[in-house]
């Protein structure tokens, strides 16, 4: 097969083609079809790379439907096969890089998300847009009324707008937070709209109603942990999962010392933050006989309420993908001990003694 790469960029793609260590043929096209020429069902098959982007799902579907092996590139990875060496990062020579590397092999693979995961991750996408904009509307609210002298109380952002009209505000204030407040409405009709449409698209997938059951998570926070890791059995075991998400310690080890940092942040920001805000809502729940919540507070008390809720968001990723794995369903008393197997082990152990109660009853 022939080797090739693109480099995807916003208004222009750059095609390289190499054979036997040698560039064969370069072209810039402005759009994907320009190149059917080369690519196409009538053209000889191809090793395609193309880096993982916002526009590598659509572009991976249509080179497949041509005919070709395409090869998605994983970018936090793509140094290791010359892209951005020496500080030369162009379109021209990372697709030069890419196709070289498809000639020797060894390309960094990103994983590629199934078509109905991929649908369910837009539709968070919009709702994340829309939630955000509505918290920047409520932020300037607040911020006019403070510039008057006045406050409005803390309450949930989906009754602000009723909270706000029921407060005695100057008249001056109330014209200018008016037209946001109208927004902020509108937005709130729209975010109920799309999580109606994602909870449609939860019901298809059973794996996110059984994630549902987890202390602290609920539709959004499981479908959006499934639309990222989208395979549990692509992992081997919890702390893959937990780096994966960029919940690990970062760590600069040298000389027999070993030095630890805050966490890598590394893949999708989007299911880190929404683990942390569900492993806040685990540490604020008492009067509840949750493991996790226990562990989570220990820990809190030792090093900090930041650094407790970080280890809750991080056992709790743990404690999804065991689920998923195992097919298990969420048990508090034994959520403390959710690492790669614990967790499951225990649960295990459960059933089966639950199993032979059941049995002695009948018997007897």
């Amino acid at each position: 097969m022939r080797n090739v790469a693109l480099d995807l960029g916003v208004r222009e793609i750059s095609y390289c083609e190499v054979a036997n260590g040698k560039v064969i043929r370069r072209l810039t096209v402005t759009k994907l079809s320009t190149l059917e020429e080369f690519l196409g069902p009538e053209a000889a098959p191809a090793k395609v790379a193309i880096e993982a982007c916002r526009e590598a799902w659509h572009v991976h579907d249509v080179l497949s439907a041509w005919g070709n092996q395409v090869l998605l590139v994983d970018t936090t990875r793509a140094r290791r096969i010359g892209v951005g060496e020496h500080g030369r990062k162009t379109d021209r020579v990372d697709a030069e890089k890419l196709a070289f590397a498809v000639e020797r092999g060894g390309i960094p693979a990103a994983h590629l998300l199934s078509p109905h995961r991929r649908k369910l991750r837009l539709e968070l996408s919009v709702r994340r847009a829309l939630v955000e904009t509505r918290a920047q509307y409520v932020t300037t609210v607040r911020g006019l009324v403070r510039a008057h002298g006045q406050q409005i109380r803390r309450c949930a952002t989906s009754s602000f707008v009723k909270v706000v009209r029921e407060t005695a505000l100057k008249e001056e204030v109330r014209e200018l937070s008016e037209p946001l407040l109208r927004v902020i409405e509108l937005v709130d009709g729209q975010i109920s709209e799309v999580e109606e449409r994602i909870e449609r698209l939860a019901k298809q997938e059973p794996v996110v109603e059984l994630l549902a059951t987890t202390s602290g998570v609920g539709a959004i926070v499981a479908s959006a942990y499934v639309s990222v890791i989208d395979e549990a059995g692509r992992f081997r075991n919890a702390h893959q999962v937990a780096a994966y998400l960029g919940l690990v310690p970062g760590e600069t080890s040298t000389g027999g010392k070993q030095r630890l940092g805050g966490i890598t942040k590394q893949g999708n920001s989007y299911v880190r933050w929404l683990l942390v805000q569900a492993a806040w809502s685990i540490l604020r729940k008492r009067g509840t006989d949750d493991g996790l919540a226990e562990w989570g507070r220990r820990i809190a008390e030792r090093r900090g309420k930041r650094i407790g809720a970080v280890a809750v968001a991080r056992r709790l990723s743990g404690i999804l993908w065991a689920m998923w794995r195992d097919g298990t369903e969420y048990d508090p008393h034994f959520a403390a001990r959710a690492t790669a197997g614990g967790f499951m082990a225990a649960s295990r152990k459960l059933k089966a003694s639950a199993e032979r109660l059941e049995q002695s009853a009948t018997q007897s």
